[in-house]
């Protein structure tokens, strides 16, 4: 069986290796290596023309909207706090196209960090802009460059509540957060001090966000889960897929008509020739199709 094919949004910043410095379309390997370990196949999304989503996602099993830098805040309606970070517009776009395109397929998402943000953001939520003005610490975002762990309880009857009962700890890395909660969405878990550390769909199939970095864990469990979601998605498309290549039964009926159709009496070894033929072809014509599938 094919292992599901799980696309991952990148940046688009300047980087630099070797004696290069380039712009460049990059994403920390832990995403790759853990969609790898837990049975898919990684491939990176990076920013495109918006019009290009729904072609690229139509050939994915499951999207991963990673993390990065701060969303935009003229997509949720706000002017940018003094700590909001420089928006990346094409990468905003690209990114919104995607989702929108996967969530029409009812193609599996997770989104991580900012990914979840956009989740939100998509739904018609609003963000809080500077985490640390609102709870009155860091603890989310504790020393820049670094995850730092903290405590989170997911919600009983969520789907992330299934996956991680109770309290838990994650690794985590932001200063921005859910605020306005988007349509058609739920809190699946939060922190001691109430941030929203996890959302998900109440009307697709599986598109979950998590606040923290589930690639920077150990038990990366919600990445397993997508790629469960995205390989149940290809086992349904390949059975699908194999009962519309399976030849139709013709039945004796038919067997029957197409015999009238083109009789094989003394001198009639072949079909006959002349104006005849074509009213012949087109009855054998109407008798077969009666019997396909479309």
């Amino acid at each position: 069986m094919n292992k599901p094919l799980i696309g991952l949004t990148t940046y688009l910043v300047d980087a630099r290796w070797g004696e290069w410095k380039l712009p460049a379309a990059l994403l920390p390997a832990a995403y790759a290596s853990c969609v790898q370990a837990a049975g898919g196949r990684a491939v990176l999304l990076p920013p495109d023309t918006p019009a290009a989503a729904p072609d690229v996602v139509a050939r994915l099993d499951g999207i991963v909207l990673a993390g990065g830098e701060d969303l935009d805040p003229a997509l949720y309606g706000a002017e940018p706090h003094r700590c909001t970070g420089i928006p990346i517009p094409a990468r905003d776009r690209w990114e919104q196209a995607v989702l929108a395109a996967s969530l029409e397929r009812d193609i599996p998402v997770l989104g991580v960090c900012r990914g979840m943000q956009l989740m939100n953001v998509h739904a018609g939520g609003t963000l809080i802009q500077h985490l640390p003005d609102k709870v009155g610490h860091e603890a989310h975002n504790m020393r820049a460059g670094f995850f730092t762990p903290h405590a989170v309880v997911t919600v009983p009857g969520t789907h992330i509540g299934a996956l991680l009962p109770g309290t838990q700890h994650v690794a985590t890395h932001h200063h921005q957060a859910v605020d306005v909660l988007g349509v058609g969405l739920l809190v699946a878990a939060h922190a001691e001090d109430g941030t929203v550390e996890a959302i998900e769909s109440t009307v697709h199939s599986f598109a979950l966000g998590v606040q923290w970095h589930p690639e920077m864990s150990s038990d990366a469990v919600v990445v397993e889960a997508l790629v469960t979601a995205a390989r149940s998605r290809v086992v349904t498309t390949a059975d699908s897929l194999e009962r519309r290549a399976a030849p139709q039964p013709v039945s004796s009926e038919h067997m029957r008509l197409a015999h009238n159709a083109f009789p094989t009496a003394a001198g009639h070894d072949r079909p006959p020739t002349g104006n005849r033929s074509t009213a012949h072809l087109d009855a054998v014509t109407e008798v077969f199709s009666v019997g396909s599938v479309g």
